[in-house]
């Protein structure tokens, strides 16, 4: 594609270009990267402003490594750029990234309903649960999520440890479902993602949120900031005209969930229309009712807008399970997707890899693996564990470095009150010294009246935490392994290192026998 062409998408969303060097209506571009680790001759080369590293220090290499246009931020005049390369000048380079990504490859989103997960927690869970609905119902689907992506039939682990890629990574995806016949695209949607602009490009047809807390405060500054980098999900499903596709149009949503306190303030950014769904609020469009919630899943009511009440069951435990279901469930009955089709992928849905998931490896104490990284998140999985433990709960648990410091004493918190007794182990320490990370966890523990060697341990080395938790454990009692769930590294120092807490678990029981 020229690169006057591809340049086309910025003026029309509202970016005046400056043009220097040649004649863009004379240059092709193959390809499109924001890194010189990628680029190839004939590539457009994105100088990005970074928070460690500013992508306009890296144009000369870039053009070394055989770029042939370049879009930055900075004057022509102070890059010194040859006179056989291309330029292009614009107020965002971040957002044009992802503008520029989606034109390349044919602007992916233009072809598919998009449906956008966003929230603190769940994610992941209700992410997988509308792919699965719209699959029961017939229609191809795809995802990109925090554990892997699904491109119709085939899905590829997400090794990366970011859920949102790059622009130009997350536009290929597209362009690859699209290109084999997907209809709907999921797309997981961070905070960091919205904010950095990883999801520029993408036209979103419906936005769905589960909860909102607090975490990413090293990304956005303040709780208040990470809230409003929810909302630009919502700002993205405006008043435009509804797609029309060769399968049907597309309708536009809002989902949001009536029992959170994110209702009230996401509502204010939303024009297309909204569709609630929640447990305890009875005036929710989409209603739960007489739940009954076993450690083998959960059943359940359902009271759709029009009063039709359908009973569904599930092999999800727990209650904030539940509610990742209404959101599915939401977004599906906003997209006419029969009532059949619902409930068959709810009862046939098998969980999420890592999200409450249990290790058997003939032991007489339960081990369950979660993903829960937040104190909201661990005060959810320890209260839903508690009342299906017989003996004590036990959780091991961590906070990350070199991401919110303000969520450690939290957590701490939360475990001195809802387990029995914990054990606080590395969850990826990074560059930060693991043993202060689980100090500063502790101060919360000891603040709500915890004591060190009665009620918790610390213990530098998660494989050592997580033994030391399997080697006090009884029968009837509960091991719950929180914050590392799907993920296949740990982060010490700037070296990412293989681990799966399923298979570290799993190796320990057998060695207990």
């Amino acid at each position: 594609m020229l690169f006057s062409q591809v340049l086309q998408c910025l003026p029309a969303a509202g970016f005046p270009l400056k043009l220097t060097g040649v004649d863009p209506a004379s240059v092709e571009i193959l390809g499109i990267t924001y890194s010189t680790e990628d680029v190839c001759p004939g590539w457009l080369f994105v100088a990005v402003p970074g928070r460690k590293t500013d992508g306009h220090t890296y144009i000369g290499k870039a053009i070394e490594l055989g770029a042939v246009a370049v879009v930055g931020e900075l004057d022509a005049a102070a890059l010194h750029l040859p006179p056989n390369i291309a330029y292009a000048q614009t107020a965002n380079a971040r957002k044009a990234l992802g503008l520029l990504a989606s034109e390349l490859n044919k602007r992916p989103s233009d072809s598919m309903g998009v449906i956008g997960v966003t929230g603190t927690d769940g994610k992941t869970t209700t992410t997988n649960l509308i792919a699965a609905i719209f699959d029961a119902a017939g229609f191809t689907t795809g995802f990109t999520t925090t554990i892997d992506w699904k491109i119709g039939e085939k899905r590829f682990e997400n090794n990366t440890r970011f859920t949102n890629l790059e622009a130009p990574e997350l536009q290929s995806l597209m362009g690859q479902m699209r290109d084999t016949g997907v209809r709907y695209a999921i797309i997981e949607s961070t905070s960091s993602g919205l904010e950095l602009e990883r999801l520029a490009g993408i036209q979103y047809d419906t936005a769905v949120v589960t909860n909102i807390t607090s975490e990413h405060i090293e990304v956005h500054g303040s709780k208040e900031h990470y809230w409003r980098a929810k909302a630009m999900l919502f700002e993205r499903i405006g008043g435009a005209a509804e797609k029309t596709l060769p399968f049907g149009v597309i309708p536009r949503a809002c989902i949001l969930n009536a029992d959170d306190s994110s209702y009230a303030f996401l509502s204010r950014f939303c024009q297309a229309p909204i569709i609630t769904y929640g447990i305890d609020n009875p005036g929710a469009d989409i209603n739960a009712k007489n739940l009954v919630l076993r450690s083998d899943g959960s059943e359940f009511d359902v009271v759709f807008p029009d009063g039709q009440t359908t009973h569904m069951q599930t092999t999800l435990m727990a209650r904030f399970n539940v509610s990742n279901i209404l959101a599915a469930v939401a977004a599906s009955y906003s997209h006419h997707i029969p009532v059949e089709a619902i409930v068959r992928a709810i009862a046939t849905y098998p969980g999420t890899s890592g999200r409450m998931e249990i290790i058997q490896e003939g032991q007489d104490f339960t081990v369950i693996v979660d993903y829960a990284h937040t104190a909201e998140s661990l005060r959810l999985v320890l209260t839903t564990l508690r009342p299906l433990t017989k003996g004590r709960l036990i959780a091991v648990f961590g906070s990350a470095g070199d991401r919110d410091r303000t969520k450690r004493p939290e957590m701490g918190e939360v475990a001195a009150e809802y387990a029995d007794f914990f054990v606080i182990t590395d969850e990826d320490p990074r560059t930060e010294d693991a043993a202060a990370i689980l100090r500063e966890i502790a101060d919360g523990s000891e603040s709500a009246g915890a004591v060190e060697g009665q009620d918790f341990v610390m213990q530098v080395g998660r494989k050592e935490g997580i033994a030391y938790a399997f080697d006090m454990a009884r029968a009837g009692d509960t091991v719950v392994l929180c914050g590392k769930g799907h993920e296949q590294s740990i982060i010490i120092g700037t070296e990412k290192l293989p681990w799966d807490d399923r298979t570290v678990a799993r190796e320990l029981l057998r060695n207990k026998r």
